[in-house]
């Protein structure tokens, strides 16, 4: 396995792993994992948890930055697909719904936002102040507005039930994620920052079936916005092996994916990533405490893959 220098900011050591849980809840529904979680039974990665549900990225801030962040995801829809708000500053238990025909009470029931995300980021005046925490209870304010974005791992499902399981979760791992040089349209105080994008490796000749799988899911990120080999130099990342966030990649016998540089049997797939909302925050003014889900530990949600897709089991 590659060395891989530790990147601090979103508070996941790259090539980390958890300690194990006491319970591991690959079935069952999204409330059953948030159950778990709010307990803290389960404190882990989210990657491959109940299938079919969707998942979520979460971004939570002061009120007072909430139209400029909604402008943010309005003006860059791929990496941040915007799909529910707090019903109301201050309320961390009701969201509204971004998705037609999809109410928030059927997104998203039974909820403690401070307590159902399996670890989360605490930032104080843009910096990284804590991370990792599993419970936000003592940094809710009264004026926070919690947003959800759609979060790639909920295409996932479909891609393992078509036979393309996301090499990540075949590993055990965090999927690779990556800082790129394409700059965000800005909106207010998020006048900086970049994409920022997830990456799954695949057969040359399967990517035509990865993009229309994913196609239909527009509300977490749709089909990738660029792959091929050539397309690190377009997206400006410099080492395929050296991930920003998460776990750096490996080929199916556990090398590291720069061996087979080239390779049509290995060929990087990229997705706007849900951690660009993060990148954003690091990059402006912002004031007071902002809260985040720890990169790859998002909230799992009680929507199905249907309700955003369309497409009937």
């Amino acid at each position: 396995m590659a060395t891989v220098s530790v990147q601090p900011q979103l508070g996941l050591e790259l090539g980390s792993k958890l300690p194990e849980d006491k319970k591991s809840p690959s079935t069952g529904t999204g409330r059953d994992v948030r159950l778990l979680i709010r307990k803290n039974e389960y404190t882990s990665g989210t990657a491959g948890l109940a299938p079919t549900y969707l998942q979520a990225n979460l971004l939570i801030l002061p009120s007072c930055y909430a139209d400029d962040f909604r402008l943010l995801c309005a003006r860059n829809p791929v990496p941040c697909p915007l799909i529910a708000e707090s019903s109301s500053p201050g309320d961390y238990s009701s969201f509204l719904s971004k998705v037609p025909d999809l109410s928030g009470s059927r997104m998203l029931g039974d909820i403690d936002i401070c307590r159902d995300v399996p670890r989360y980021n605490v930032y104080r005046n843009s910096r990284l102040a804590e991370p990792g925490l599993l419970d936000v209870t003592d940094e809710w304010a009264d004026d926070h507005v919690a947003f959800l974005i759609g979060c790639s791992y909920s295409f996932e499902s479909a891609l393992q039930a078509a036979g393309l399981p996301p090499r990540h979760q075949v590993q055990g791992r965090h999927v690779p994620v990556y800082r790129t040089s394409i700059p965000l349209a800005a909106a207010g105080i998020f006048s900086a920052g970049s994409y920022v994008v997830s990456m799954r490796p695949y057969k040359k000749a399967d990517i035509p079936r990865v993009r229309e799988i994913t196609r239909a899911y527009n509300a977490t990120h749709g089909e990738p916005i660029a792959w091929g080999w050539d397309a690190l130099e377009r997206l400006g990342i410099r080492d395929i092996d050296s991930v920003d966030w998460c776990d750096p990649p490996l080929t199916t016998d556990g090398r590291p994916l720069g061996q087979v540089w080239g390779s049509d049997d290995d060929v990087p797939v990229f997705w706007g990533c849900g951690v660009t909302p993060q990148e954003a925050v690091m990059n402006a003014d912002i004031q007071g405490t902002a809260i985040s889900h720890m990169p790859g530990h998002m909230l799992v949600l009680d929507a199905r893959d249907d309700d955003i897709t369309g497409l009937k089991p």
